[in-house]
């Protein structure tokens, strides 16, 4: 059964496909059956340029507890990039507090 659980993000970064590099527009998270991992439901990350042929993807298809691990690594990335963008750059970010891996 489908879930229709989709969300649309725009992207700002470049994406490998094979040995070339391209530039993205969107990224859309999706949770839904799998398709290529041998596992049931997954979340479903694409990053596509939907200005380029329909190749211009690099998808990852991941179980719901790797998501979650995964998410909370970028929430941990991010308050340090944030500490260091405000503390260390000194552009005035506000940091926020952030617990060790």
């Amino acid at each position: 059964m489908c879930t229709s659980i989709i969300e649309i993000a725009r992207a700002e970064g470049m994406a490998k496909r094979g040995d070339d590099w391209f530039p993205l527009s969107q990224a859309v998270v999706a949770y839904d059956h799998a398709r290529h991992a041998p596992l049931g439901d997954v979340i479903t990350l694409d990053f596509i340029n939907s200005g380029l042929d329909p190749g211009a993807r690099a998808g990852i298809e991941l179980s719901l507890e790797t998501a979650k691990e995964l998410r909370a690594a970028l929430d941990r990335a991010i308050a340090a990039a944030d500490f260091e963008e405000a503390e260390v750059r000194g552009k005035g970010a506000i940091p926020k507090l952030f617990r060790a891996a």
